[in-house]
């Protein structure tokens, strides 16, 4: 069978693996975390651009890791368009080992999540701001709708933003 896989991705504190985890286990599958959270909880200095490509590098192996565990659907909390985003953020650039491999992943659909639930401070997190909050999601919206892939919108409670991810993922996949 044919494993679907679902990216959720959005602005920093919109809820993007709280969503991922629920998703995950109301479809009865397994999620990717975003590994540069793990990653930079325990790099313990500054992170570099370099960085970066070591995250992605990551991702995508815990993503093929975990691809073989999954029940018919494979739910990513991020794919590499988020390391993407943030590099061009704060140096200007994306690495093209990066930008090559976006090329080359395929995903089925996308789940955006919205800014509208409250920031929750993290030392991890770098753009609190409304506006910049706003700017990334403006980011992440012409993304989606870039990718020509099927996608939604959550929004509202979590209760809200589950309900919305599977009548989407139902619609688009059937049962």
């Amino acid at each position: 069978m044919e494993i679907k896989k679902i990216v959720v991705v959005g602005s920093e504190s919109s809820g993007k693996s709280t969503i991922s985890e629920a998703l995950a286990k109301a479809l009865n599958t397994v999620w990717v975390p975003e590994y540069a959270r793990e990653y930079l909880t325990e790099l313990g200095r500054p992170y570099t651009e370099e960085d970066h490509l070591i995250m992605a590098r990551k991702q995508l192996q815990s993503e093929d890791e975990l691809a073989a565990r999954a029940n018919k659907y494979l739910v990513c909390d991020t794919d590499l368009y988020v390391i993407k985003v943030w590099g061009e953020d704060k140096y200007g650039r994306c690495h093209p080992w990066i930008l090559e491999q976006i090329a080359k992943r395929k995903y089925d659909m996308y789940l955006l999540t919205d800014i509208d639930i409250p920031w929750e401070d993290d030392p991890l997190r770098e753009h609190n701001l409304p506006e910049e909050r706003r700017h990334f999601f403006n980011i992440y919206h012409d993304l989606v709708l870039n990718t020509g892939l099927p996608w939604a919108l959550l929004s509202g409670s979590q209760e809200e933003r589950l309900n919305t991810a599977l009548k989407a993922i139902a619609a688009q996949f059937g049962k």
